[in-house]
Order: structure tokens, then sequence, then C-alpha cells
């Protein structure tokens, strides 16, 4: 067995589709087998594109997600890198400073196949500049048995890796005692990935029947108990 294929302490196995993956506590997803990482919403440029419009809001993070997907490559070795969806937040977005990080970032992993699945934020932003190599494509990319999307919704032969919601969970304490908290979500034949991307925000997921969800927190990721999951 590789180290890639190592299940560190703090990341989670499921089978989906009939495929082990690895939920990681930094939001995103590993295939071992295929050696794919799977990361939704980066929303790099986000901060940059709320200066823009006149809001004092601190810089930074395009350098943060860079270096968390940094460390992502370095523990697992991909051989494949697959956005869902939402990589650009915004046209203000390409700013001279993000646009160079990004190339530099790219050219120190110029190994690594790199695919986009357009998402909402796309349309707007415009695709990556091409110089990075990074393919894109519209919804669904089938690969394996998983078909990459932005938008959850449903397939008729593949099982459905989606990001766009950002989901939340809440966890109930002690009398009104409650904490929300990143998480994965997965149905029967679908699966919600949190935001990757620093400064995203979240939606809290709904329960429902057969839902699953897994929360992230700290440096671990697990399965919420019977009482805090769909019935």
């Amino acid at each position: 067995m590789t180290a890639s294929n190592l299940l560190s302490a703090s990341a989670l196995p499921v089978q989906w589709a009939g495929e082990l993956l690895h939920l990681l506590p930094e939001h995103a997803v590993w295939w071992p087998d295929g050696r794919v990482l799977f990361i939704a919403d980066l929303h790099i440029g986000k901060a940059a594109t709320y200066r823009a419009l006149g809001q004092p809001v601190p810089g930074g993070t395009t350098q943060e997600n860079l270096a968390r997907l940094d460390a992502l490559i370095a523990a697992h070795g991909p051989q494949r890198i697959v956005f869902l969806g939402d990589f650009l937040h915004a046209a203000q977005a390409r700013t001279p400073r993000v646009l160079a990080a990004l190339a530099a970032w790219r050219a120190a992993h110029a190994s690594i196949g790199m695919v986009l699945v357009r998402g909402n934020h796309d349309s707007r932003a415009g695709d990556p500049p091409a110089a990075l190599g990074i393919d894109v494509v519209d919804e669904p990319y089938l690969l394996g048995p998983f078909a990459c999307c932005h938008h959850p919704q449903a397939h008729a032969t593949h099982f459905v890796l989606a990001g766009h919601l950002h989901p939340v969970c809440r966890l109930h304490g002690p009398g009104r005692d409650s904490v929300r908290l990143p998480c994965f979500a997965s149905d029967a034949q679908q699966a919600v990935l949190p935001a990757f991307g620093e400064f995203t925000g979240g939606w809290l997921m709904e329960r429902a029947p057969g839902r699953r969800f897994y929360a992230v927190g700290g440096e671990s990721v697990w399965a919420l108990p019977p009482s805090e999951q769909g019935v």
C-alpha cells in the first residue's frame, strides 16, 4: 500500500458508489484508487472582490487557500484534482496579485491534471486563464462511477459529487446549546462537499430521510450520531 492510500487518523472512510473515499478535515474528498482529490467552492479572490467594492475585509485568503491545497497535494500525491465549481469568485477577483499567485501555484504542480466543472460563479468570473492548464467542462463530468457536478442533482447512472451549498450542520448540546459546523452530506445517490475556500460562509442543510451528515471540527471528520442524522 502506498502512502497516498493510507488513511490518516483525522479522515473518515466512506463507501460511495462502491468505492472507498476519504472525507478529509481540509474540506476535500480523496479517492485513493483513482488518485483524485475532489474540492468544491474554492472561491479564489473573494476577499479581493469585496475590497474592490469598498468593503474593508482582510487580505491573504488566496495564499491561505493555495497553501492548504499545497498541503493536501503533499499528503496524498494526487494525479488529478477535480474542482467542483466556483474556482474564481467573480470578475473582480482577477487582480494581478491573485493571478500571479495562481500562476506560481500551478507551475509548482504542473504534473497534476486539473479539471474545473463550471459553477454559477464561474459563469460570472470567467474561466481561469488558459495558461494555468486547467481543463474546464460543464456539469456533469463523468469520472469512474462519479458524476462530478457543481449543483446537487440526480443522475441516471452515476453517483453525484457536488458543491454549491456550502453545507453546515447544527449539533445540539445540553439545554439550548448548539454549534454550527461545516459538513459533508450524503443521500442515496449524491453527496455534497463543504466549501473549501476561506471566507465562504455556510448554509444549514435540513435533515431528510436517509440523509447522512459528517461534521468537520478541528482536524477531524466524524459521522453524526443517529439522533443528529436524517430519519
